[in-house]
Parts: C-alpha cells; structure tokens; sequence
C-alpha cells in the first residue's frame, strides 16, 4: 500500500518543513492553492528578502487562484518588512477562503492579518493541523518574544545512561537510522553548539550530508563551539568544512588563541566568563539570538549540557537511547553539571512522545523544572 494522500493542510506542512533552517529569522511557512478540489499552486518561504509561501503559491497558480482556498500553516503577514504584505496579494488574487493552522505570534501580526482578510470577504477558517504547526513555531515564538534561541538538547545514549565507553569511544551507540535522523535535526537548525571538550575528544565536523531532504542549498548550520580558553585545536575537521564556525571564548582567553584560530578561519567571539570560568551561556544565547540564530541544537557534551540544565535553559529535548549495555564506573553520562539536590526538584519532560527510529528509541519532550 501506498502512502495515504495528504489533506492540503498536511501538504502545506510538509512544504514548510523543507524550508526549515533555511528562512530564520523569518517563519518557515508552506502554503497551498485548491481549486475545484485541484491542487493549483503551492509554495514555501524562501530566504529572507525573497518572496514568502502565500506569493509562491499565488504566482504558481495565476489566474486559478480567483475563487480558490488558499490553505497556509501561518497567518499572513499584513506588514511591510523586506517584502509587501502577503494579506494584499491573496485579497488582490481574488482567494474565497483561507484556512490557517495556527496565528502568528508576532506581535506586528498576532491576528491582524486574518482580520484584513476577513475585512476584504474572505472567509477565514483557523486551527486544522494546529498541533504539528505549533511545533513548527514554537522555536519561531520564543524569538520574537524573547530575542533568544530556542534551544534544544540532543544526546544519544545506552540503555545504563552511558554516552561513551569508560576509554572514550563513542562511535557508534546508535543505529545509522537514527544518525540519519540527526541530519535532518541538524539540516532544520540555524545553529549546532557543542563545546570544547567534545572538540576535543571527537573532532566532529558537525555539518548536514547533502543527501538528506530538503532544497539542496548548499547551506551549513553555524557551527558553534564554547571554548573559554581558546582551546581548540587549528587542525579541527570543523574548521575545515563548508559554512562558518563561531567560537566562543571568554574574555580572559589570550589574544593570541583569538589570532590562531581566525586565522583556522573561525570568528572568535569574547563574552564575559561565568563565575565557573566557563563562558557565560546567558551571553552566547543573546549574541546568537542578536545575529539571527532562531533554532539551536546543542549535541553536547555532558559539561555542556548539564551547565544548560542547572541555568534552566533547555527548551526540548532529544533523546536517543541504544539497546545497549556499557558500564563502567568512568564512563559519563550525557548531562554532567552540578544536577538536583532532590528528586522533587528533577527536570521531567511534558509532553513527551517516543518513537522507534531503527533498533533504538527517540524520546522528545520539554523539561519542566518541579520546584
């Protein structure tokens, strides 16, 4: 059998999803023209300063947009940025309706574009497919509330909790279904942070294969290290890749680390160091905020990740978990930190929702601190 056929809504999802990582910071919007039951135009937000979802469906279907339902994961926008207001382009292109999953939470939006519609004779219908949309933004939502990155944890560990052997070999614990998977998280992502350690221990080139869906762009997430004293080395696979490579450091790293690696060919960036001596997460967080970073993925390592964890300042999670054993008194675990004095007060997922992927498992939720 055959996959089932998607609803238009379902479809505009799908278009969104391909752009994703590619629009920040702008939304990833999908959009769809149905006319007579006939798909006749679709389009997805392109980079920013080109056209949105709404006018590439628009243009695609000419003429036949007169009458048709236009189907969108986003409301349209109805202010003037680096383009027109889509809202103009769907009442001038003579749309009957417009279904809508979910209403922008920006505020120069947050409904005004549906009620310019409505003002114009345009029905408009909201909330099909409003869970998967809601995913879609919640990194988009938190940026413009709040001018951070919405960040998100992944890790990949046995089934004792263990992310690499007590020696430090790590390759691999999971299946290659679920490093496939990682891609594709990676390829939707503005942003992949790790820190110095794991540079270290690993030399990750933290890139997305070509081979995975979606436009081939040719276009790399940052890569970002945290990297207080400068400590990674010249010869790093990820200094060698295609795309840019941000390093922090703090401020008491020495000028002379911050000359080495630009001239590797990172961006070395100073912010203050945290009373630990690390550099300071509040500081990187608004710096990438500030250039535009909307979604980051931090791989880790467990230093990394336990220091977002004691600050509070993990959004989702992405757990991968091996049907394996390790052991090992040395062998870490993939969130270090200072950790919970109480179970009470343990960081526990809402929301959560585990699927197979291979021969491992994927949990994904939001960490909510009980205290």
């Amino acid at each position: 059998m055959g996959e089932p056929e998607l609803t238009p809504m379902q479809r505009a999802l799908r278009l969104a999803r391909q752009a994703l990582g590619t629009t920040s910071p702008n939304p990833s919007v999908g959009a769809v023209l149905v006319r007579d039951g006939v798909v006749v135009g679709e389009g997805y937000t392109l980079p920013p300063g080109q056209r949105h979802a709404e006018i590439g469906a628009l243009e695609q279907a000419g003429p036949a947009a007169r009458g048709a339902s236009l189907y969108s994961t986003l409301e349209p926008c109805c202010h003037f940025g680096r383009t027109p207001p889509c809202t103009r382009a769907v009442i001038a292109a003579g749309v009957a309706e417009v279904h809508l999953a979910v209403i922008d939470p920006n505020p120069r939006v947050q409904g005004q574009g549906s009620r310019e519609l409505e003002a114009a004779g345009i029905r408009v219908l909201v909330g099909e497919e409003a869970g998967p949309a809601g995913e879609l933004y919640e990194a988009f939502a938190k940026h413009i509330a709040t001018g951070l990155p919405y960040v998100s944890a992944k890790f990949a560990m046995s089934l004792d909790g263990k992310i690499a052997a007590y020696t430090g070999d790590s390759k691999w614990i999971t299946g290659p279904e679920a490093r496939d998977l990682v891609q594709q998280i990676r390829r939707e992502s503005d942003a992949v942070m790790v820190g110095v350690n794991t540079v270290l221990a690993d030399d990750p080139q933290l890139t997305v294969r070509q081979h995975v869906s979606g436009p081939q762009t040719g276009r790399q997430p940052l890569r970002v290290v945290l990297d207080s004293r400068g400590r990674t080395p010249s010869q790093a696979r990820l200094l060698r890749e295609p795309g840019k490579t941000l390093i922090f450091t703090s401020q008491e790293a020495g000028a002379e680390h911050a000359q080495r690696l630009t001239s590797a060919g990172a961006e070395v960036f100073a912010v203050p160091a945290a009373p630990s001596g690390m550099v300071d997460l509040g500081a990187a967080l608004r710096e990438l905020g500030r250039r535009g970073v909307v979604s980051l993925l931090v791989e880790g390592g467990g230093t990394l990740l336990g220091s977002l964890f004691d600050a509070g300042m993990v959004d989702k999670v992405y757990a991968f978990v091996a049907p394996v054993i390790i052991g090992g008194r040395q062998a870490v675990s993939p969130v270090a930190g200072q950790g919970v004095a109480k179970m009470a007060e343990a960081w526990r997922l809402s929301n959560p929702r585990m699927q197979p992927v291979g021969s491992d498992w994927l949990i994904v939720g939001y960490p909510q601190a009980r205290r």
